[in-house]
This record gives structure tokens, C-alpha cells and sequence, in this order.
């Protein structure tokens, strides 16, 4: 085998290392592993994410929709519970009973008035010419010309005094309103006069589309806007199958004044055939009733609501959502949206779905689909059934909608509430995600294949990357490695190198845990201030402080208690102790300086300087007090305490460098170490510094005396 590097040929005998072995280079290697890992971790993110992504945007929307239907289901039964309060309210006050007794006694005077001819004539000339045609045209069936005419002659007096001037049903309705007085000088005149300005306020006020006034025989005696149902009777009369004859004759039923009846959209005819909801009272007190209110609630109040007043978009329904009501007969109760926003494409879809042209041509003349748009789908026939819930699928109008569906919970009526959105725009932050994740799977994947082949290049010559990584040993980083275990020719090179790293890593390691330990011990021996100049070698280290509080405590009785004891019982109890009173000291604040086989030194404001530090001293001292207390009564020990409490200037440092002894010293630590036993007695002592200083927080009396300095120093204790 020849050696093109030398030009020698081996004879046959090639140590090892300087062979070639069999395999993929490092460069096809590496390209390999790069480019598998790489592409199959970005796929299998991407898809997890895909995934979850797609699956939470789906659940947004259909818990969006969720809400939506919710919120208005709850504004529409406030709604409809306001009407239903207000008109029992308005039903039953002073203004609506003397109303009533005043309107239908005038009523009842006219049973015997009699029209003559000519006003005969003009009443059914109002229905033959004006009422009849025009209801014929807007409801597209045909009726008789007397047969809305009341049959009283009470009735067709009324009618002929205030219903036959309503000549343009589009602009004489507010002139009718004001009309309550005919000028005839009958005594109803006399009453709708002086008390009909309360139904004009009731209708201005409350936006009632209309308000009827009706005797306990079934009588409408007066009428706000004054239409043709005035005069009629509503249990023999032309309405006497309609929902407002049924809803009166249950609410006068009870004879009482609170009830209130509530019916469904009904058409009416006295309003042209327009669908109308009522909502009956009757009128009295508790002695009796005199007759029943009824006000009439119009297409407007519902659309308002399931609208939003026509802002979809401001109600989270964006482009094509909506919400509407149906009723058990599965027709709409509240005008779709699409019929608002565009009527010939609203149109167009009807026809296009096979609706009756009549029914289609009716919807586009008033603009409206209620009793008119039949919603027979999946969604409403769950929701009739009492369940909720969301569907995906074609909605009434043909497209494919997400649906929301509840029962809709309103006394008196048999109403579901449907939210939908087309399932376009419902899922179309879905579709954006998905492209999104999709162009951006296809990006990673590109990247990586480019880096792979790049890093592969680079990584063509190993050599140099060993040599690099010998070069940051020397530097101190010890946690370099190199790439191991291949089949190529720098792997027991690689493999040796990673063993001499790692040793010099495990040395380093226990060379700085050590380090950290003793770090750790002598931390616990004295302030970091201090250790820090011991570790610098100084042999003098003393430091000064200002304001600093003292406590020096002593244990009484403990000596008695350890007499008795072996070492190691004695050594156990005093531990327990010194653990609680190093908790008292945390939790106090203070910091602990030494620790006595019968003694306690600590200080506040020593290390971290503090401005309340007196009141730690005094408050860790009383602590010292509850943990004797407490290991008194887990051990059955009479354990007491003496403590001295000052403030002022101390002296900390290392007393022997050898030894490693960290010391308190000063005025302040003389003083406390005195007051504690100016008595003699168990007890918190403290300075008359440190009583000053805390006497408002503190009970203290006075103790005794003692000499310092020259002067007398007053000792109280803590009570």
C-alpha cells in the first residue's frame, strides 16, 4: 500500500491509528445526523403544534359563539322581565285606577248612544275605503267590509268619535295620540280626557307601541293610538281568537292585581297585521279589580336586543354572525341579519332554497321575518328539545353556519335563542394558522438543511476544533468535550482528550466544594466583612459600629437541671435551645454573635444597619422568653431567663487569629451584660436608653441602679 503523504509503502504491517477505517467521513456523518434530527424534531413540533394550535382556534371560536348566544339570551329575559314589571307597575297605581273607573263608567253610560245615519255611514266608509284596503294590501288576504266593526253601540260610538279620522296610518299616529278628548260632552269624553294623557305618557315614555284600556266584560275602552280595536270586545268581538283575548281572559281569570300574562308575537290586525306582543294586568287594588291594562311591545324592542341595535360587528359577530329567536311553530321571533344588511341577496338565497314566493315577496316588502322565516334545522329542533349545545352545518338560509342553540327560560313563552356565524369566518383564524404553521415548517426545514451542510463543511476538519478545545483547558474551562465514539480517525483522540478534561473537571470541582465549605464555616464563625480581611491576611481586625442594640441572655436554672444528666443529655437539651432561640433571632432580625454553654449574645443593627433596631433587641429578648416557655412545657423543665438589652457603640473583630474566635465588645455589651442582673430575678432588663426608645411600644418598670462610667444608670424591666 503506498502512502501518498510520504511515498513509503507499509510492508504489510500498519500500526494502529494510521489506517484508514471503513465508514462515512466525519463530514457525511455529521451532515446525516444534523440534517435527520433536525428535520424530524421540526416536523414533529410543527405537527404537535399544528395540531393543539388547530384544535384550541376551533374551540375559541365555538366557546366565542358560546358566550355570545349566552349574553343575549340573559339581555333578552331581562328585557322581557322589565316589560312584565313595568306593566304590572303601571297597572297598579293610583293614576291607572281611577283610569279605569272613570274610562269604563263613561264607556258603560254610552250603551245606549245610538249614531245616526250619517255617522253610521262614515264608520263603514272608514272600513270599506281606508281600514279594509289597506290591511288587505299589507297582508295580502281579504276581509269583509263591517266585519271589524264593534258591535255595541257604545263601541261604534267611540269608534265613530275618535277612529274614523285616522285617514293616513303613516303620518296621523301621533295626532291619534293626542286625541282624548272628542268634544262630544259625554262623560267619557269628560274621563279619556282628563286621564288620557297618562296613556300618552306610557307610550311617549315607555315606548309601548300601543296601550288598551279593557273592562271586566272584555270591552277595549280606550286605546292610545285609538285604532279599530277600540269599542270592540275582546271575548265576542273580530279578535276573539287572537293571543291578546286569551291572555286577558287568564289574567282577569285570577282577579288579582298581580298578575301579569305575557303572550308570544301574534299578528294584529288592528296594527295591520304587524306581529305584536302583550302584556296584560289588571287594574284595582285589594279589594277587587275594575279591568285589565294591555301594552303592546313591538318587533323593535326584541330586534334591539338580538341586534345589538343593528352593531354586530361591536358584538364580537364580526361580518356574518348573528343572534335570533325561534318560536315551537319554527318561525323566526327577531329579523335575521343578512335581511338587514342586504334585502335582494337575503331575497335571492329564500328563493334559491324553495321558500313560498308569497312568503318571499312579503319578507322583502316589510323588511322583517317574523311569523314569517321558518327555521327548520338541527340546531333549533335540539334546542326545542331542551337541550344546548353548538352544531356545524347548513343554517336556514342555505350556507354552512357554526351554530350555538339554548332554550331560551321566559315564563310565557316557548322561545329557543340560535347564535351562528359563518363557518368561514368562524375557522378562518384556523385556515390562517394552518398556513402559517405549514410556511413556517417548510422555512425551519430549508434553514436546517442549509446549517447542516454548512456546520458539515466546517466541522470537515476536526483537528482544528480538539486543538481549540485544548486551548480553552488551558484557559480554565474545564467542561469542553469533544464529539466521541465514531469510527473515524479522531476518535480514541477525542475520547482521551474527553478523559483528561473530565478529570481535570472532577478536580477542579472538589477543589471549589472544598473551597465552598470553608467558605460556608467561616462565614458561620464571623461577618462577611470580617472573613473577607481574615482572608486577606490581616492580623488586627477590629471594626467599630454606631447604634447598635445588644441583648445578652442567661439561662437560670439550667445548670440544676444538667447536674443530673450524662453529657450527652445535657449537650441535646442545650442544642434544642440554642436552635430555638437561632429561630427567634431570624425571625426577629437580629444577628447572633456568640453562643454560651448558659448564655446568648446577639445585635441588631451590627451587620445590616437598621433604624428599629432597639425594638428587635427588645422583641427578640421577649421571644427568648416564649421559647423557653414552650420547651418548659414539652420537657417538664423549670428553664428561666435573664436578659440585658443596651444600645450604643460596639466593638466586633477577631480576638485570635489562630483560633478563629469572633468577639463583641464595648459599652454597649458591658451595660447589657450588668443590667441583666441587677436583680437577680428572671426578666427582660434594659437601659434607660432603650427604655426611652421604646416606652410607648413597651411596659416597663423600674428595677434598680447600677454603676457605669461614673454615673448611675436607672435598669427597667420589661413587664
Amino acid at each position: 500500500m503506498s502512502d501518498s503523504g510520504n511515498g513509503t509503502v507499509d510492508a504489510g504491517v500498519v500500526k494502529k491509528g494510521r489506517f484508514r477505517r471503513a465508514g462515512l467521513s466525519i463530514q457525511s456523518k455529521l451532515l446525516i445526523m444534523l440534517l435527520a434530527v433536525s428535520l424530524v424534531s421540526s416536523v414533529i413540533v410543527g405537527a404537535i403544534g399544528f395540531i393543539n394550535g388547530r384544535q384550541s382556534l376551533h374551540d375559541s371560536a365555538v366557546d366565542q359563539l358560546i358566550t355570545i348566544r349566552s349574553m343575549r339570551a340573559a339581555e333578552i329575559t331581562t328585557a322581557i322581565e322589565s316589560v312584565r314589571r313595568d306593566a304590572s307597575l303601571n297597572s297598579r297605581n293610583l293614576s291607572a285606577q281611577n283610569m279605569s273607573t272613570a274610562v269604563n263608567a263613561g264607556f258603560a253610560d254610552l250603551a245606549d248612544a245610538e249614531l245616526d245615519e250619517s255617522a253610521q255611514a262614515e264608520l263603514e266608509d272608514y272600513y270599506t275605503d281606508v281600514f279594509i284596503p289597506e290591511l288587505e294590501g299589507r297582508s295580502g288576504e281579504e276581509y269583509g267590509d263591517t266585519a271589524f266593526i264593534p258591535e255595541s253601540d257604545a263601541g261604534k260610538y267611540v269608534q265613530s268619535q275618535y277612529v274614523t279620522g285616522n285617514q293616513d296610518f303613516d303620518a296621523d299616529y301621533d295626532a291619534q295620540l293626542a286625541l282624548n278628548d272628542s268634544g262630544d260632552g259625554t262623560s267619557y269624553s269628560a274621563a279619556t280626557g282628563r286621564y288620557g294623557d297618562y296613556f300618552t305618557r306610557l307610550v311617549q315614555e315607555a315606548g309601548y307601541e300601543d296601550a288598551l284600556l279593557l273592562n271586566v266584560d272584555g270591552d277595549v275602552t280606550y286605546s292610545a293610538y285609538k285604532g279599530v280595536e277600540l269599542g270592540t270586545n275582546l271575548l265576542t268581538g273580530p279578535y276573539r281568537d287572537s293571543l291578546l283575548s286569551k291572555a286577558y281572559s287568564e289574567a282577569i281569570a285570577t282577579n288579582s292585581v298581580n298578575t301579569v300574562v305575557l303572550t308570544d308575537f301574534d299578528r294584529w290586525i288592528p296594527s295591520l297585521n304587524v306581529p305584536a306582543i302583550w302584556v296584560v294586568s289588571p287594574v284595582g287594588n285589594d279589594n277587587g279589580i275594575t279591568g285589565a291594562m294591555a301594552f303592546q311591545i313591538s318587533i323593535d324592542t326584541i330586534n334591539d336586543v338580538m341586534t345589538g341595535k343593528e352593531d354586530w360587528k361591536a358584538q364580537g359577530l364580526g361580518d356574518t354572525g348573528e343572534v335570533y329567536l325561534v318560536g315551537r311553530d319554527d318561525l323566526m321571533r327577531s329579523t335575521a341579519r343578512r335581511l338587514v344588511e342586504d334585502p335582494e341577496d337575503y331575497v335571492k338565497r329564500l328563493i334559491a332554497g324553495g321558500m313560498a314566493p308569497t312568503i318571499v315577496d312579503r319578507i322583502g316588502a316589510i323588511k322583517g321575518t317574523v311569523l314569517l322565516q321558518p327555521v327548520d334545522t338541527k340546531a333549533v329542533q335540539e334546542a326545542q328539545a331542551g337541550r344546548s349545545g353548538t352544531i356545524v352545518g347548513r343554517d336556514f338560509v342555505g350556507g354552512e353556519s357554526v351554530t350555538a342553540y339554548a332554550p331560551l327560560e321566559i315564563e310565557g313563552l316557548d322561545w329557543v335563542v340560535i347564535a351562528r356565524i359563518d363557518t368561514a369566518e368562524a375557522f378562518e383564524p384556523v385556515n390562517v394558522f394552518t398556513r402559517n404553521v405549514l410556511l413556517s415548517l417548510l422555512g425551519i426545514m430549508l434553514g436546517v438543511s442549509l446549517l447542516s451542510l454548512l456546520l458539515a463543511q466546517v466541522f470537515t476538519r476536526p483537528i482544528h476544533r480538539l486543538v481549540g478545545a485544548v486551548h480553552r483547558v488551558a484557559e480554565g474551562d474545564l467542561d469542553v468535550q469533544v464529539p466521541q465514539g465514531s469510527r473515524d480517525e479522531f476518535g480514541d483522540l477525542g475520547s482521551a482528550f474527553n478523559d483528561m478534561a473530565s478529570s481535570l473537571r472532577i478536580k477542579q470541582e472538589l477543589i471549589e466544594e472544598q473551597q465552598k465549605e470553608n467558605e460556608k464555616l467561616l462565614h458561620t464563625l464571623m461577618p462577611a466583612s470580617v472573613a473577607t480581611k481574615y482572608k486577606q491576611g490581616e492580623e488586627a481586625i477590629t471594626e467599630a459600629h454606631e447604634n447598635v442594640s445588644v441583648v445578652f441572655a442567661e439561662l437560670v436554672g439550667f445548670d440544676d437541671l444538667a447536674r443530673d444528666m450524662s453529657a450527652e443529655e445535657e449537650i441535646g437539651l442545650l442544642n434544642t435551645l440554642m436552635r430555638g432561640f437561632d429561630e427567634a433571632a431570624e425571625k426577629a432580625g437580629v444577628e447572633k454573635v456568640r453562643t454560651l454553654r448558659g448564655g446568648y449574645l446577639a445585635s441588631s443593627g451590627l451587620i445590616v444597619p437598621r433604624v428599629d433596631n432597639i425594638r428587635r433587641t427588645v422583641d427578640f429578648a421577649r421571644n427568648l422568653v416564649g421559647v423557653l416557655e414552650r420547651f418548659n412545657a414539652q420537657n417538664g423543665t423549670q428553664i428561666s431567663l435573664r436578659a440585658g438589652v443596651d444600645t450604643g457603640t460596639v466593638t466586633s473583630g477577631l480576638v485570635a487569629r489562630t483560633s478563629l474566635a469572633y468577639d463583641l465588645w464595648g459599652d454597649a455589651v458591658n451595660l447589657a451584660y450588668r443590667v441583666r442582673s441587677v436583680s437577680g430575678e428572671p426578666g427582660i432588663y434594659v437601659s434607660q436608653t432603650v427604655r426611652d426608645r421604646t416606652q410607648e411600644l413597651v411596659t416597663y418598670v423600674e428595677a434598680g441602679t447600677v454603676e457605669t462610667q461614673g454615673r448611675t444608670e436607672t435598669v427597667w424591666k420589661v413587664v
